[in-house]
């Protein structure tokens, strides 16, 4: 099993504290971001991270923001990802054995390192049950694809394109 890990400015510590859970482990990962306590824009790095899942080139992704919500609403406007903002545990694992999530997120101000860990470890020996859950996970990609919008290419906007540059301060504030 391989991670893609990322995370914003809120979620950095707690990305530091998980990325050492899994050294220990010995689980191999990559860290897609952020590096530094900068503020940064949290949907850029849910795109990253999730495109690699997709790739392929990673079975699970781990993303931290300060409540987990806002990369879980990033990610799952992807299709084929199946984030799930946990805080506990219980749901962390049934979301892997009923709905075969793909994407754990994480909120650093909602959870400490050590229950982040455990989140993160019932999360990663967690098994998709499938039989007569593989029902409802076809029914949420029959969903997704109803509502797709067909992929037009489109060059990517230069605010877009890098997902550590700090965002820029809204007009009018120094």
């Amino acid at each position: 099993m391989k991670i893609a890990i990322g995370s914003d400015h809120a979620g950095l510590a707690l990305k530091e504290a998980l990325k050492a859970y899994l050294d220990s482990r010995m689980i191999p990962y990559e860290d897609f971001g952020t590096h530094t306590a900068e503020s940064c824009d949290y949907p850029r790095i849910a795109e990253i991270v999730c495109k690699a899942i997709l790739s392929a080139e990673f079975d699970r992704g781990i993303l931290i923001c300060g409540t987990g919500i806002g990369m879980s609403i990033a990610a799952n406007k992807i299709p084929n990802i199946r984030a799930a903002a946990c805080s506990e545990p219980y749901s962390a694992i049934l979301s892997k054995r009923h709905n075969n999530s793909n994407v754990l997120c994480l909120g650093a101000r909602v959870v400490a390192s050590g229950l982040a860990t455990l989140i993160t470890e019932g999360w990663l020996n967690a098994a998709y049950e499938g039989e007569r859950h593989q029902r409802r996970v076809d029914m949420l990609t029959r969903i997704e694809q109803r509502y797709a919008i067909p992929f037009a290419p489109q060059a990517p906007r230069e605010e877009d394109t890098n997902p550590i540059t700090p965002a820029e301060p809204p007009a009018g504030e120094d």
